[in-house]
């Protein structure tokens, strides 16, 4: 009987494995370069952590179930309530701000489709302690940091806005709380839906005609990200979309002082699904519109209390690895798919412990080795290096050990040279 894996699940194969390995070593490079700390949070949760934090719609989505001691729990959905709890636990001890990054996998029950699975790995980044217009511009610059990083240049544009900025205009509506809310996650995703479906939703939502018309003007509004465009964003009578643009034209400021406003959009309608968010919000798209969001996050300076510690400012995003698969292939930035080998030892004879130790001195200087352990012939053993992607093979044969020596191969050229096996030793 063969098995298939479950789908919305992915098996990853060396070659795979090798490149996915490529591309997080450069997350952790560029985090680190920024001050971030790797941390971690466990894999199951209790739903109740994502009930309240993370809105109906992504409790909808999650693998949940009642454990064996009665407790209501979930596969982690999202990391940021989990690293929020983690951040209240040891909020005394800890020096501010906090910057923590994480690569986990998680899970949401959803249908799958192009750039969202069922199981995934979501790079995710946040900063604890800091509520200026400065740390916004920070993670959105680390942000465009890391794409770059990984080789993409105009591939991508970050589109940026302010919770505040719709909320100014929702509010003098007279909507109820649900209502409001389902408001926002409506225009969160226009992005896949077409312009009737919108309205529609927005309609249902308890939105007027007239209502509908000036949401969905705002949100085909934007431009630059520059104060130019900002200052005339709102149009509007209202505190909290004026004290939003304000912000924004702030951080416009900064993001100016890390040169990448070039990259940057003013987009009305990024307001972010998860109920949390309160200020700042962004999400990056691929410049052709094709893929879905790259990344997305913001400001979320409620949450900490929430969960029970003392207010605290916070900021950040998670990136998902499907997505930014598929925009490094298209832009032929993806790594190649090929395992590293750069010797393998090959074993001519009765010489099994002079092959030890060439393997193990080469290790010790770092290289990537693979020692031959089946006691195949050497004409398989050669076969299999070239199978493997070998950069050279050494020959530990009994002939060369009797003259002091071993044969180097390089699989490449096979151009082949005796080497004083002192040198491996």
């Amino acid at each position: 009987m063969e098995f298939e894996s479950l789908k919305g699940f992915r098996d990853f194969y060396p070659g795979e494995m090798a490149a996915r390995r490529r591309v997080w070593d450069t997350v952790h490079s560029v985090a680190r370069s920024y001050g971030f700390q790797e941390v971690n949070a466990p894999s199951l949760e209790s739903l109740e952590l994502y009930e309240v934090k993370s809105g109906e719609e992504i409790v909808e989505e999650t693998y949940s179930f009642e454990d064996k001691g009665g407790r209501d729990v979930t596969m982690t959905p999202e990391l940021t309530p989990s690293l929020a709890r983690m951040f209240v636990s040891r909020q005394q001890a800890l020096a501010k701000p906090v910057k923590w990054y994480s690569i986990p996998k998680l899970w949401r029950y959803e249908q799958p489709q192009s750039g969202r699975l069922r199981e995934f790995v979501q790079p995710n980044f946040d900063v604890y302690g800091v509520e200026s217009a400065a740390a916004d511009a920070e993670v959105v610059a680390f942000a465009h940091a890391l794409l770059t990083e990984l080789g993409l240049t105009d591939e991508f544009e970050l589109r940026i806005s302010h919770r505040g900025v719709v909320e100014g205009y929702v509010e003098r509506y007279g909507l109820d709380e649900d209502d409001a809310a389902d408001v926002y996650r409506a225009i969160d995703k226009s992005e896949r839906l077409s312009d009737d479906e919108l309205r529609g939703q927005l309609r249902a939502n308890g939105l007027q005609p007239e209502e509908v018309d000036e949401i969905m003007e705002l949100c085909s509004s934007g431009g630059a990200f520059t104060p130019e465009v900002l200052e005339s964003a709102v149009d509007v009578d209202s505190e909290r979309a004026t004290e939003a643009v304000e912000r924004l034209m702030e951080t416009s400021k900064e993001l100016e002082r890390y040169d990448v406003l070039d990259s940057c959009r003013f987009d009305p309608s990024i307001v972010r699904g998860m109920d949390y968010y309160t200020g700042v919000v962004f999400e990056c798209f691929d410049v052709e519109g094709s893929l879905r969001a790259i990344f997305g996050g913001g400001r979320y300076d409620s949450l900490v209390e929430e969960f029970g510690g003392q207010a605290t400012p916070a900021v950040g995003f998670g990136m998902g690895d499907a997505t930014l698969q598929q925009l490094l292939e298209r832009s032929d930035e993806w790594p190649e798919e090929s395992a590293t080998l750069d010797y393998y030892v090959a074993v001519v004879g009765d010489v099994r412990d002079t092959a030890v130790n060439v393997a193990r001195g080469l290790r010790r200087e770092g290289f990537v080795v693979e020692l031959d352990v089946t006691g195949r012939g050497f004409g398989d053993q050669l076969e299999h290096a070239d199978r493997v992607g070998a950069d050279n093979t050494v020959i530990v044969g009994e002939r060369d050990l009797e003259q002091g020596e071993v044969t180097v191969k390089d699989m490449e050229t096979g151009d082949q040279r005796q080497v004083p096996v002192e040198e491996f030793l």
